[in-house]
């Protein structure tokens, strides 16, 4: 219990942290005057203050925020304090202002991932045959278990997802395999077959397959230090992707909202993956900020999303939305994301004492 706490409490206060100081870093970099930098909500527990900002700790360490002068519409403001306001700084300003929180969340994952792939390197599971399926292409083709496929029309294969995917892309067309067994190496023609497998979400989707499993074979990969950049970014990018992908599944009912989770499941996960090493603890931190990084991008009043939300329509209609049209909205996002805490909270109870 104590592990999961305390790494409960790293986890959350990297995340908040770099969230908060993306959106003060620009925030001064565009000349916004910032009054609090607080990690956590609530009664300011201790701080300092330096300059104009009131960097603090608050009691409640469930997020945090940046207090920047001027960021109500409505706002009584000093006349001294007009040329570092919020409001009074130009529409693009103030969109890179708010997007700049989850896009460092972003960055954070970006930079975890590639320290990962510098210290560690990359595993590459190879393209070699674990089982063949009876009746399938790849019987009538002749194909034997710990076969390696060595090319596929004339492209040599290091792994077992480019194989996986030039199969897929095939379309039902033959194509020539090289393969490598024992010490013989020969080419055989093989025509993948078109059949309704379930993908990552228990979908059943069409799929050209010629019927074989991996044989699990991994060879280590040493990276140097572009190598980890690039795989760094890709990592991202495809976690991103099925994220997004995974919440939209989720709003169209494809997927149960049962697998939601709050901070009970964080802390929980969080100090599971800290008692298996701090590489596990830094990856399941990236994948969170991942997570984070979305969901303030959602376009929910409240969030940066609704933010960025109210900026679009202001820069379409070329007038800020009445303080009447915000507030309303306002109320309407913070109604929902009560709904969602309140159901996140439900589901972590019901995982944790009932499954």
């Amino acid at each position: 219990m104590s592990t999961s706490i305390f790494a409960f409490v790293v986890v959350l206060g990297i995340l908040i942290f770099v969230h908060e100081f993306g959106h003060f870093l620009v925030a001064r970099i565009c000349g916004v005057g910032v009054e609090k930098f607080s990690l956590g909500f609530g009664p300011r527990v201790i701080g300092k203050k330096i300059g104009l900002t009131d960097y603090r700790l608050s009691a409640i360490p469930l997020g945090g925020y940046v207090k920047m002068v001027g960021d109500e519409p409505d706002a009584e403001i000093d006349p001294q304090l007009l040329p570092v306001s919020f409001t009074h700084k130009s529409l693009t300003r103030r969109f890179l202002i708010v997007a700049a929180g989850p896009a460092f969340n972003i960055l954070l994952a970006v930079v975890i991932f590639f320290f990962l792939f510098l210290i560690a390197g990359t595993f590459v599971l190879q393209p070699t045959v674990g089982k063949v399926s009876p009746a399938s292409a790849a019987a009538a083709g002749g194909l034997k278990a710990k076969d390696r496929i060595v090319a596929i029309d004339g492209q040599r294969l290091e792994s077992w997802e480019e194989m996986a995917q030039i199969i897929t892309e095939s379309h039902g067309r033959t194509l020539h395999f090289t393969l490598q067994r024992g010490s013989r190496r020969f080419t055989v023609d093989i025509t993948p077959q078109k059949k309704i497998v379930r993908n990552l979400f228990g979908e059943n989707t069409p799929r050209y397959v010629i019927g074989i499993t991996s044989g699990g074979d991994v060879t280590a990969v040493k990276l140097g230090v572009l190598q980890a950049a690039l795989h760094s970014i890709e990592q991202t990018y495809e976690i991103t992707k099925l994220t997004i992908v995974s919440v939209i599944k989720m709003i169209q009912g494809r997927i149960s909202a049962k697998t939601l989770g709050g901070p009970l499941m964080i802390a929980q996960m969080a100090g599971q993956q800290a008692r298996q090493g701090s590489a596990n603890l830094a990856f399941f931190i990236a994948m969170l900020s991942i997570n984070l990084a979305i969901l303030n991008f959602l376009p929910i009043p409240v969030l940066d999303g609704g933010h960025l939300m109210f900026f679009t329509i202001e820069a379409v209609i070329r007038r800020p939305l009445s303080p009447r049209v915000r507030e309303i909205a306002q109320q309407a996002g913070i109604f929902v994301l009560i709904l969602l805490m309140i159901f996140v909270f439900y589901n972590d109870i019901t995982r944790m004492f009932f499954s």
